[in-house]
């Protein structure tokens, strides 16, 4: 068990955006949470992710419970154990590519970085800055910065979309890819129906 959400709650200025949640999620159980906006399915990404906290309820990752750990301890779990892939690409403008791959590597090696930038086919980008790719380009960067550790789980907040339905396949074909070679697991959050057949695991939130 990777992940573990028992009567979990958020609230902000009292309005309640989940109420009792409860999920497990296993390892390579790749998990897909859809739903409009405003259902709460961005709020359980970063919950899980560790970026926010719960109002109540508990969170496990790994059998760490989050209410337990200090903020210091949690950074440490989120930069071992988790990637991130999110729609807006934060991506810095004056590093090259690589440069902008390197910042995520807490665990992985040079040889790791150098084989990931040729599978996603950015071998000759290496040291172009960001303000000189295409936004495909951009994408496939922040996807190898999201995956350069070799993340336990890869969280991804709406990567498709902005997307057309081929460059949204290809995205989630790179992510799955990646995950395979890495052995991690996928959770997704989206109002995407497109990649819906991309996963067997699919959490429906609805609006209250």
């Amino acid at each position: 068990m990777v992940f573990k959400i028992s009567n979990a709650e958020y609230k902000v200025d009292n309005q309640k955006i989940l109420n009792k949640l409860n999920l497990h999620i296993k390892k390579d159980d790749h998990l897909l949470i859809i739903g409009p906006s405003g259902s709460g399915k961005t709020t359980l990404i970063y919950l899980l992710a560790g970026l926010l906290r719960l109002s109540t309820g508990e969170i496990s990752f790994e059998d760490n419970n989050y209410s337990l750990l200090s903020n210091s301890d949690l950074d440490k779990l989120r930069a071992i154990n988790f990637g991130f892939i999110f729609q807006k690409f934060h991506l810095i403008n004056h590093l090259n590519v690589k440069q902008n791959i390197l910042l995520a590597q807490n665990k992985s090696n040079l040889l790791y970085v150098n084989n990931l930038i040729d599978d996603l086919g950015l071998s000759d980008k290496t040291n172009k800055m960001i303000s000189e790719l295409s936004v495909g380009e951009s994408q496939r960067v922040a996807i190898a910065r999201g995956i350069a550790n070799k993340p336990k789980i890869i969280f991804a907040d709406e990567p498709t979309s902005s997307l057309d339905d081929l460059n949204a396949n290809n995205v989630m074909k790179i992510i799955f890819s990646q995950a395979k070679k890495t052995n991690s697991t996928v959770i997704v959050s989206t109002h995407d129906k497109r990649i819906k057949k991309y996963f067997s695991n699919i959490l429906e939130m609805k609006n209250e």
